[in-house]
């Protein structure tokens, strides 16, 4: 016969575990709601639509519009490969921001016009209009009070016509930029590294006007020689192609004339330092370190940008599609934590902050 105190004893026990069995499982952060949007804009005079992807954890009232490069679309945000190690979207969310990641007129599934429309000032153009009806609400219904405009590579050249231009942003981070164009690897992508979209087997003559990277190049364009080669292939079924005439315009009011001296707001760029467009071979940007790039870039940029530099040693031109693209993700929200916030009220800058 079991003792009075082995009875109590094993009541207990069996209490205590059957309520950790009962119990419900602990609370885990709901993860935000994503609806995608069809949005009318105006490129000049013709009515286009840019596709977005609103994605807005509870009660956010900051919002990032994340901005691709050429030969991408929102994918680049988003990669849906690995999202825990590669979603910029998705870090920046679980931060409490707000995202809208586009795809610009002429990718992905928006707008695509003849190749010949689309400029550095178009774009620049609809992103603003994007901007406006995120904060009027006319976007998923809630209006945003701050907007941090988030670029990469030609998308960091369209945030800063966008930022320059209309001073509608509360702060402005880029990638895959700088004012200093590398010659040698433009050289390699004008003779080597893009053709006629038309000739590609993805896209054909229903891309007639369009480039995009030849098969096989974008690891050497686009990525550090520590990347993933799945990511790299998977990149390559995804690629997008890109209008001349906007490289073009970009690479000139963006990347080389000083139009980054109208941006009021504060600014953050973070490079690679094996970016081999930016950071790599002759008259390019020396990103060795964060210091150095900020040396060279600072005379682009008035006191009111604030301008705060990073550097992620070993990354190629897409920073965030690196394996160790976590340290990139850190040092940017925690600068956009200290320069924007996701609180309602305007960030003021911190003390000596530049």
């Amino acid at each position: 016969m079991i003792g009075w105190r082995k009875r109590l004893l094993l009541g207990v026990l069996s209490a205590v575990l059957g309520s950790a069995l009962l119990a419900p499982p602990a609370a885990t952060a709901a993860p935000p709601a994503c609806q995608d949007y069809s949005v009318p804009v105006l490129l000049g005079l013709l009515p286009q639509t840019m596709h977005g992807s609103l994605c807005a954890p509870p009660g956010a009232t900051t919002v990032q519009v994340l901005v691709h490069g050429g030969t991408y679309s929102g994918y680049y945000w988003d990669f849906p490969l690995q999202p825990e190690v590669y979603s910029y979207r998705r870090a920046a969310n679980e931060r409490g921001y707000a995202t809208f990641t586009i795809d610009r007129i002429g990718y992905g599934q928006s707008s695509r016009p003849l190749s010949t429309l689309l400029t550095g000032v178009g774009h620049a153009s609809t992103v603003h209009q994007v901007i406006q009806k995120l904060r009027a609400g006319q976007i998923g219904g809630t209006p945003f009070g701050k907007v941090l405009l988030t670029g990469h590579s030609l998308g960091s050249g369209t945030s800063i016509l966008e930022a320059a231009t209309y001073h509608d942003v509360d702060g402005v981070l880029l990638t895959g930029v700088t004012h200093h164009l590398s010659a040698s690897a433009l050289l390699e992508v004008f003779t080597s590294g893009v053709y006629p979209a038309a000739l590609d087997p993805k896209f054909g003559l229903a891309y007639e006007g369009y480039y995009t990277t030849v098969p096989g190049k974008r690891r050497d364009l686009f990525y550090g020689p520590h990347d993933d080669p799945a990511v790299i292939a998977r990149d390559e079924q995804l690629k997008e192609p890109v209008s001349l005439t906007e490289v073009a315009d970009l690479t000139t009011l963006a990347f080389t004339a000083p139009a980054s001296l109208n941006i009021t707001a504060p600014v953050l760029i973070a490079n690679g330092t094996d970016d081999a467009l930016f950071c790599q071979g002759l008259l390019a940007s020396d990103c060795a370190s964060a210091a150095n790039l900020k040396a060279q870039e600072a005379p682009y940029y008035s006191p009111a940008a604030c301008l705060r530099t990073f550097v992620l040693p070993g990354s190629g031109h897409n920073i965030a599609l690196t394996p160790d693209t976590a340290r990139f993700r850190a040092a940017a929200l925690d600068w956009a934590d200290t320069f924007v916030g996701t609180d309602a009220d305007k960030r003021p800058l911190p003390p000596a902050a530049c």
